[in-house]
């Protein structure tokens, strides 16, 4: 899609902009109206829905949330932006939050609320990842999340076995949900204009994993593996966090195609070679 799709808005008025954006923070704020109301309209609320926006900015989500869900917590790490957004919604259905999301609780609100959550976001591109694996990693108290991401990562969310896309990020998100892209985003979108193109991506987390699997070596194994990428699995094994006379056990017991590399094996190849790792270090 070209910028026109979305709408020109190169000549923007940056007197719109009340709260000068920090490049420290990593902040573009959206502008565009149409994107985003699509990016709303999209999520297909619920008025019994709990959602939490990382980073609102000029609150450009944030209006077209806060009269359709039962309970909206925006959490802004910038003050300026935070006290801002205050003084613009006042309402019973929103709570503005002034901390970093990557201190946030979902265990806490989900006890409270006693509902799972729908995360939202325009994400800083150099919080992206740690962001998307802490979503990951809670998503027993998340329903699904909707991010506007680098379209980079986005592919990366969605990558395919044997490609250069799939990768850590690409293993676990579709094994514990779907993943899927749903639109990109000019960078004419944006105050400043962000050097990357932008897309909006969805993952619904599964309530019933695919596989019965020892969780946490699962990840272990595929971070590991992943983590030497250009090595062979055999190779790559020899990094796992455990004794070295505990790793060698594994490699020489192993009955496994070990000259495979990492991109070369599916989530079912994953879970085999993890079920076989158990079976060794038990």
């Amino acid at each position: 899609m070209t910028s026109k799709s979305f709408g020109d808005i190169s000549n923007l008025k940056t007197s719109n902009i009340e709260v000068k954006p920090k490049k420290s923070l990593g902040q573009n704020f959206l502008v565009d109206e149409n994107i985003a109301r699509k990016i709303v309209g999209s999520l297909e609320l619920s008025p019994k829905d709990i959602v939490v926006e990382i980073g609102p900015g000029q609150g450009a989500l944030t209006k077209y949330l806060v009269d359709k869900v039962s309970k909206l917590l925006a959490v802004e790490i910038d003050k300026r932006v935070a006290e801002k957004l205050k003084s613009e919604f006042v309402s019973q259905n929103i709570e503005i939050i002034n901390q970093d999301f990557l201190d946030f609780d979902f265990k806490e609100l989900f006890i409270k609320y006693k509902r799972k959550i729908r995360l939202l976001g325009n994400l800083p591109y150099h919080l992206t990842s740690p962001i998307l694996f802490m979503a990951i990693e809670n998503r027993s108290y998340v329903s699904d999340f909707t991010f506007m991401i680098q379209k980079e990562v986005a592919q990366r969310l969605v990558g395919k076995r044997d490609t250069k896309n799939y990768g850590i990020l690409a293993v676990l998100s579709q094994f514990y949900g779907m993943p899927e892209i749903l639109f990109s985003v000019s960078n004419n979108c944006f105050y400043p204009k962000p050097k990357v193109t932008s897309t909006v991506v969805r993952i619904s987390f599964s309530d019933e994993l695919p596989y019965r699997v020892d969780e946490e070596l699962f990840r272990t194994v595929v971070r590991t593996t992943f983590g030497k990428r250009r090595k062979t699995i055999k190779n790559g094994l020899k990094y796992l966090p455990f004794e070295e006379q505990i790793n060698d056990k594994i490699i020489n017991s192993l009955d496994f195609p070990m000259h495979k590399r990492p991109e070369q094996l599916s989530i079912e190849d994953f879970v085999t070679l993890t079920d076989k790792i158990s079976e060794i270090i038990r």
